[in-house]
């Protein structure tokens, strides 16, 4: 008896901490036993929330960086003529020059200045990542009781990097400006979350769209972490193809410029084309060391997504980020050079409390009055709509909040909580904040109250103090959970009606265009456009039977032509007539 009664005792501190919470001020306010839930399931609950959303904290830093933020012209340097000497000996009596630079300077070969701005910028929004999650899980814990955890979206941060900004502020919009757009579309966003409108407007767009959009989003995010870029470099540019098999070593990579060929033959560079990166294999396919460790952090993450252990991501992201932290070997994140030694030093500080420098307050308006700004703010709203509702939607259901209307508690809150984040996430410089579906992680644990969400707060604001390591997380660690992810939002394209072709056509659009054109926005375009021209002609027709032209009843026939389905007026039932 004393054998069987030992674990009991052990258990009986826990239940009395748990017993004390649950009465407390704290415990009725989150409702611990009105859920049926503890204060200790609830921390475990928000632990394994955590672990399995931590990745994002290295991966958007790293996919918002790529955007040059706001990073300029201004800050790359002059340089000699002859790269191996310094400017102060790049003299005219050598034979040498001086290179002022020019808009090139923020694509390869990269600028020394203009890189070292990039890794200043990095740690800003690693921080402000941080500091966006830790507030908006605080105010969806503190007000809306759920246990949903927030941050920087995936998907829109790609499309707030490539699309809208551009890669190194190639796009239309500028860093600033792009952030004004977030900050005004999460002004929109509160204000329809505040009035209601937010369900009814994500239920106007049409489903196959609505439902293949998250699955879209998904390849296109695996396509990112397949590349050199926030990846593992699995696949690169081919002048024949497009896109072909890569993986080779940096030192077999090869930059492009965009030409064009004149009336007399001969080949020249376009006016104003920019330089891209290594994006081209000249030889050594698949020897590249990085790719090889990038390939077993993806095992990594695979085996333990199947074997259902929790921190998957972070398992794979810590491995291949461990071994590159190691010098002088082939996949080392800080190699024998200037930015490497800088890297490196910021790096052994393990511990540090990065103040956000540049993102911060960054929002600029000049821009309000272009069509650019306006499109890219509209995406942003409509992403956010889709999204974040259907992911509050389907993690309330999960828990079993949802009655059977779709309606949950704490729904209002909810609303006011991911729309508020949107605007304090802007003014901090990152990207739309969203509920992460990796919340349903911390729901299966028994998570049921705010109380999770504020455990995952916690975590976040511990994260403040490790920027060192987190700015010393490599692309080819960031790559495997990004493919992983779009592996994970693939699994809504089993509710699109495959068989009827006018549901399944602009689903596949939007599925397709997206990766392939690189733009979330596109996709979008593209699925509903294709939805509206395959539907024209039935809405046209219904049309016709509202003003009476058409008499759908009778098989459509003109102002009662072709009556061959009306019933008769003695009620018996007339067969359809056959039309010879």
């Amino acid at each position: 008896m004393e054998i069987g009664s030992q674990p009991s005792q052990n258990q009986k501190p826990l239940s009395r901490l748990n017993n004390y919470v649950a009465r407390s001020r704290v415990g009725k306010r989150f409702k611990l036993a009105e859920r049926n839930s503890t204060f200790t399931t609830e921390l475990r609950a928000g632990t394994a929330t955590f672990l399995t959303m931590a990745y994002i904290l290295a991966v958007n830093a790293s996919i918002l960086t790529d955007s040059g933020g706001t990073c300029s012209v201004s800050d790359c340097v002059p340089l000699c003529s002859d790269s191996t000497v310094p400017v102060s000996n790049c003299t005219g009596s050598t034979g040498l020059r001086v290179i002022q630079p020019t808009e090139s300077c923020k694509f390869d070969p990269v600028n020394p200045g203009y890189s070292s701005c990039l890794e200043r910028l990095r740690k800003d929004l690693i921080v402000a990542t941080v500091a966006s999650s830790l507030i908006g899980c605080l105010i969806m814990g503190t007000f809306a009781n759920l246990p949903l955890a927030l941050a920087p979206g995936m998907g829109t941060n790609a499309y707030f990097a490539y699309t809208v900004v551009g890669f190194h502020g190639s796009g239309n919009v500028s860093y600033k400006s792009a952030l004004a757009a977030v900050f005004i579309e999460g002004i929109f966003f509160l204000g329809i979350s505040a009035i209601g409108l937010r369900a009814k407007l994500a239920k106007l767009v049409p489903k196959p769209v609505r439902i293949s959009s998250s699955a879209g989003i998904g390849l296109f995010l695996a396509f990112i972490g397949l590349q050199n870029s926030q990846g593992i470099g699995l696949v690169g540019y081919s002048s024949s193809t497009l896109l072909t098999l890569a993986g080779c070593p940096s030192s077999s990579r090869a930059s492009l410029a965009p030409v064009m060929t004149l009336a007399n033959g001969t080949v020249e560079l376009i006016p104003g084309g920019t330089v891209s990166g290594g994006i081209f294999c000249v030889r050594d396919r698949m020897e590249s060391p990085t790719l090889w460790l990038g390939v077993v952090g993806f095992v990594i993450i695979a085996y333990c997504l199947v074997k259902n252990v929790k921190g998957a991501m972070i398992y794979g992201i810590v491995f291949v980020t461990a071994i590159s932290w190691f010098r002088n070997t082939e996949v080392t994140v800080f190699p024998n050079t200037a930015a490497g030694d800088a890297a490196h030093e910021y790096f052994k500080k393990v511990v540090d409390v990065h103040a956000i420098e540049s993102t911060a307050g960054a929002l600029s308006f000049k821009n309000i009055g272009k069509g650019y700004f306006w499109e890219a703010l509209v995406t942003f709203l409509y992403v956010d709509i889709l999204d974040t509702t259907g992911t509050l939607y389907s993690m309330a259901r999960f828990a079993g909040f949802s009655d059977q209307n779709g309606d949950f508690e704490g729904q209002y809150f909810a609303f006011m909580s991911d729309a508020s984040a949107i605007v304090v996430g802007s003014l901090l410089g990152t990207s739309p904040v969203t509920a992460f579906i990796e919340s349903s992680t911390g729901i299966r644990e028994g998570g049921r109250t705010g109380l999770t969400a504020i455990t995952v707060a916690g975590y976040f604001f511990l994260a403040f103090f490790f920027t060192p390591l987190l700015a010393s997380i490599p692309a080819w660690a960031v790559g495997p959970p990004l493919i992983l992810v779009g592996v994970l939002m693939m699994k809504s394209v089993v509710e699109i009606e495959w068989n009827d072709m006018r549901q399944a056509i602009p689903a596949f659009m939007t599925l397709i265009l997206m990766p392939l054109t690189y733009s979330i926005a596109y996709g979008l375009i593209g699925g509903i456009g294709t939805y509206i021209v395959l539907h024209v002609w039935d809405w046209g027709e219904e049309c016709l039977v509202r003003f009476g032209v058409v008499n759908k009843r009778n098989g459509g026939g003109v102002n009662g032509v072709h009556d061959d389905h009306q019933a008769p007026q003695n009620g018996s039932v007339k067969s359809p007539e056959i039309p010879v």
